[in-house]
């Protein structure tokens, strides 16, 4: 278990290590490289109940609260955080599609991936994912059949297939609530950032701890424990934040994801500095999680994020 988690109740702490145990257990990461081995790792996580867990039971899903949902979120953006922001956002999409229930039970089955999105960029852990597009009049949907796909390079997030899509027609009118779904979006990006940089700071504590230099370890050296605080002390105030941020009004989701993104991306960042030049080897996991946190913060759109906050803000100080 990390040392920068909040102390976990029994459920928690279980459902951590059972996730820990099925990531250790994969024969490979997941890479847009090997998409079908992407769908199997999305329905083994609907298997054991994680993909939309905490959907409430009457919309078909786990009905976990949210404590126990962003925890999960958290644990597998420690090291599969394409598969976290995707099920961040079939989490939005089940509570979004209330009048289909047969497109909801495929999303719980994990047998079809679907992105939740502002703009036309989607990240679904999907190669032809249904699209629910976030607009400020309310969200439509849109099947495979009236999108055009591209994929695209990024950084990280690999695993994620990530398209830029093309609409045809207007797609179908949903009736939830816009600004919910926004907020739930963004606090459940915000725990998989939160998992990011944990993975990161743990990373670097592992590796101080082991590497010896000067006769003692790296953590013997004053400057390199105040650097390793400097990341573990940000990674536990962002897990505590995630976790215990449910009722965040939607202007303080978007200061919380646009914290926890550039969190994640400056604990990665010196997660890599803490390895020397090893950092920057594929062999060493903080390698991926600087490319992961990057590319999170890319497909949250942060800089859109900070304005629609920034502007919520004003209209409810004006309230």
């Amino acid at each position: 278990m990390s040392g920068n988690a909040p102390a976990r109740t029994a459920d928690q702490a279980d459902l951590a290590r059972m996730l820990d145990a099925v990531i250790d257990g994969a024969a490979v990461l997941p890479s847009d490289e090997r998409p079908e081995e992407v769908a199997a790792l999305r329905s083994q996580l609907a298997e054991l109940g994680v993909w939309t867990l905490g959907v409430p039971e009457h919309l078909g899903g786990g009905g976990a609260d949210a404590t126990l949902t962003a925890t999960a979120f958290a644990r597998l953006g420690r090291r599969w955080a394409a598969l976290g922001w995707a099920a961040v956002q079939a989490h939005v999409a089940a509570g979004l599609l209330g009048d289909h229930p047969a497109l909801r039970a495929r999303i719980h089955a994990g047998e079809i991936g679907i992105a939740v999105t502002t703009g036309q960029r989607v990240d679904a852990a999907a190669e032809a994912p249904h699209v629910i597009v976030l607009g400020d009049t309310g969200a439509r949907w849109y099947e495979p059949g009236s999108l055009r796909y591209r994929p695209v390079r990024h950084t990280g997030l690999d695993g994620a297939l990530t398209r830029v899509v093309e609409f045809d027609g207007e797609g179908i009118a949903l009736d939830g609530a816009v600004p919910a779904a926004t907020t739930r979006l963004r606090l459940g990006a915000a725990a998989v950032a939160a998992g990011i940089a944990d993975g990161a700071a743990e990373t670097a504590l592992d590796y101080s701890r082991a590497r010896k230099q000067f006769g003692g370890p790296l953590t013997a050296l004053p400057t390199v424990r105040d650097a390793l605080l400097s990341s573990s002390g940000p990674a536990a105030v962002l897990l505590r934040q995630a976790l215990h941020g449910a009722d965040a009004t939607p202007w303080q989701a978007a200061a919380v994801l646009d914290a926890a993104c550039e969190a994640a991306v400056d604990a990665a960042a010196r997660a890599v500095q803490s390895h020397g030049g090893y950092g920057y080897l594929t062999e060493y996991p903080a390698e991926r999680s600087l490319r992961d946190a990057v590319s999170l913060r890319a497909a949250c759109d942060t800089a859109a994020v900070r304005r629609d906050g920034a502007l919520d803000l004003a209209g409810s100080a004006k309230g």
